[in-house]
C-alpha cells in the first residue's frame, strides 16, 4: 500500500504524545486515549496492507481479547498493577516471539539455501534474517518466562524469596554462551535449521526463569520494568524480521521507556541495576523479630492520636504500600479534607518507589481526587518535615527507615528516603510488625517520636476521622 509508511508515521507520533501525557496524572487519560488511537491506525493500515489476510479470524480474536482485557481492567485492584504489568509483558515477547518463530518456519528452506528472503516485495539478506529471527526469539521467550516468574513471586505462588543454588552464575553464563553461539549458527544457516530453533527456544525460556527466580521480591518490580523494556526489543526485532515500520517504531518506544523507567527505580533505592538483578534483596533477615523485641514500640488508640492531630497545625501523610492493600485513598482524603477544615496544614509526600511502581501512590491518591499540588516528591517534602508536627505513615516501610543514612550494613543503605523521623511526633500504621520489602525491621518504630496505630489502613483512618469529629 502507497501510503502505509506514513499512517505508521502518524501511528508514532500518537505513541509518543501518549507517552508524554501519560507523565501528568491530569493528562494521563487523554494520553491513554491517544496511544490507543495510534495503535488503532497501526491495527487497521497493516490490515488493509496485508496481502492475504483471514478478516473473520482477526475479528475474532480482536473481539475475544476485547472481552478478556475489558474484564481484566475492571476487575485488577490498584495493588495488583505490578503483576498484570508484568503478565502483559510475558504475553508481549511471547507474541513476538511466535510471530518470529512462524516467519521463520514459511522461510526455513531459502534460509537454509542461503537464498535472499522475500518479504514483501523486498528481499532480505539472510545471514541478518537469521540473526534477527533468533534474536527475535531469544529475547521474546525470555521475557515471556521471566515474566511469568516475576509474575509468581508478587502473586505469592512462587516464594518471594531469593531462589539460589550452587553454580546458578556459571549454569546461566554456560546457558548464554550457548545462546550466543546459537544466534550465530542460525545466522550462517550452516547448521540443522530446525534443531538451532528448538534449541534457541528451550534455552532461551530457561535463561528466563534462571535469571529471574534469585531475585527477591523487593526488587521484582524493577525486574518488571526491565522486561517491560525486553518485550519492546522484541517486539522491534520482530519489525525488522517482518520490515514492519510500524512494529519496529512501537517497540523502540516500549524498550526505550521500559530502560528510563527501570533507571527512574534503579536511583528512588540508590542501587545500580547489576545489584538489583545479582544482590538478591528481599528475603527475610535473620534476627528481625529479636531486632523488633529490643525496640520502645508505643501503641497508641486512634483516640489518643486524635488529640495529637488536634493539636497539629502542619501534617504530612506518607502513603506506602499498606493504603493500597486497604484501599484507604478515600478515607486519607477525608481526613486531609476535616483537617483542612479546621486551618490545618495537609501535604502528601510521595516517594518515587513508595508502593511497587513509580507512579502507583500518585494514581491511587488521584483517584480519591486529592489535589495534585499536594503531592510533593522526595526532594520537594524532605525540607518540610523540620516543621512538620504530625508525619502519618500509611504502610511504608523501607522508604522511612532511617537506617538506610546510616547502617552500612542494611540493603537499603544509601536509598533516598522520606525524612519523617525529623519531624515533631510521627504516627506509623501498620497491621503487623513484619519487616517491609527488604525484609529488614525500620528503626523508626522505636525512635521517642514514634507512635504505632496497629490496624488495617481504612479501618484506621475512619475511626480516626469519628474520633476527631468527637473532639
Amino acid at each position: 500500500m502507497e501510503y502505509t509508511n506514513i499512517f505508521y508515521v502518524l501511528a508514532g507520533v500518537l505513541f509518543i504524545l501518549g507517552l508524554k501525557k501519560l507523565s501528568h496524572p491530569k493528562t494521563a487519560r487523554t494520553g491513554n486515549m491517544l496511544a490507543s488511537v495510534g495503535m488503532l491506525i497501526a491495527i487497521v493500515i497493516t490490515l488493509l496492507a496485508a496481502e492475504v489476510i483471514d478478516f473473520k479470524l482477526i475479528f475474532i480474536g480482536m473481539i475475544i481479547g476485547a472481552i478478556i482485557g475489558g474484564i481484566v481492567a475492571i476487575k485488577v485492584e490498584m495493588t495488583s498493577m505490578p503483576q498484570m504489568v508484568a503478565i502483559f509483558n510475558g504475553f508481549g515477547g511471547g507474541a513476538s516471539a511466535l510471530v518470529a518463530a512462524a516467519d521463520f518456519i514459511k522461510n526455513a528452506e531459502n534460509l537454509a539455501n542461503g537464498l535472499p528472503i522475500l518479504v514483501g516485495s523486498f528481499e532480505i539478506n539472510p545471514i541478518f534474517y537469521g540473526g534477527v529471527v533468533a534474536f527475535s526469539i531469544f529475547v521474546g521467550t525470555l521475557t515471556f518466562t521471566g515474566s511469568f516468574v516475576a509474575f509468581g513471586k508478587l502473586q505469592g505462588f512462587i516464594s518471594g524469596q531469593p531462589i539460589v543454588f550452587f553454580g546458578q552464575q556459571i549454569l546461566n553464563a554456560l546457558l548464554a554462551l550457548a545462546l550466543l553461539s546459537g544466534v550465530v549458527m542460525m545466522a550462517m544457516a550452516n547448521y540443522d535449521l530446525h534443531t538451532l530453533f528448538i534449541g534457541i527456544v528451550i534455552i532461551s525460556a530457561l535463561l528466563g526463569i534462571l535469571l529471574t527466580i534469585p531475585i527477591g521480591g523487593a526488587d521484582m518490580p524493577v525486574v518488571i520494568s526491565l522486561l517491560n523494556s525486553y518485550s519492546g526489543v522484541a517486539a522491534a526485532a520482530t519489525g525488522f524480521v517482518l520490515l514492519n515500520q510500524g512494529l519496529i517504531i512501537s517497540g523502540a518506544l516500549v524498550g526505550a521507556s521500559g530502560l528510563i523507567l527501570t533507571n527512574i527505580m534503579c536511583k528512588g533505592m540508590n542501587r545500580s541495576l547489576a545489584n538489583v538483578i545479582f544482590a538478591a534483596v528481599g528475603g527475610e533477615v535473620e534476627g528481625a523479630a529479636a531486632a523488633t523485641q529490643k525496640m520502645n514500640i508505643k501503641s497508641y488508640s486512634t483516640e489518643e492520636a486524635a488529640m495529637i492531630f488536634d493539636a497539629a497545625d502542619k501534617v504530612i501523610i506518607v502513603p506506602g504500600y499498606g493504603l493500597a492493600v486497604a484501599q484507604a485513598q478515600h478515607a486519607v482524603r477525608e481526613v486531609a479534607d476535616y483537617l483542612e477544615g479546621l486551618g490545618k496544614t495537609v501535604l502528601y509526600a510521595i516517594h518515587p518507589v513508595a508502593g511497587r511502581m513509580p507512579g502507583h501512590m500518585n494514581v491511587l491518591l488521584a483517584e480519591a481526587n486529592v489535589p495534585y499540588e499536594l503531592l510533593k516528591d522526595l526532594d520537594e517534602i524532605n525540607p518540610e518535615f523540620e516543621d512538620c508536627d504530625v508525619a502519618l505513615v500509611l504502610g511504608a516501610n523501607d522508604v522511612v527507615n532511617p537506617a538506610a543514612r546510616h547502617d552500612t550494613a542494611s540493603p537499603i543503605y544509601g536509598m533516598p528516603i522520606l525524612n519523617v523521623d525529623k519531624s515533631r511526633t510521627v504516627i506509623i500504621n501498620k497491621r503487623t510488625m513484619n519487616p517491609g520489602f527488604a525484609g529488614i525491621q525500620n528503626e523508626l518504630f522505636g525512635f521517642d517520636n514514634s507512635i504505632m496505630v496497629f490496624g488495617d489502613a481504612k479501618s484506621m483512618l475512619t475511626e480516626l476521622l469519628a474520633d476527631l469529629k468527637d473532639l
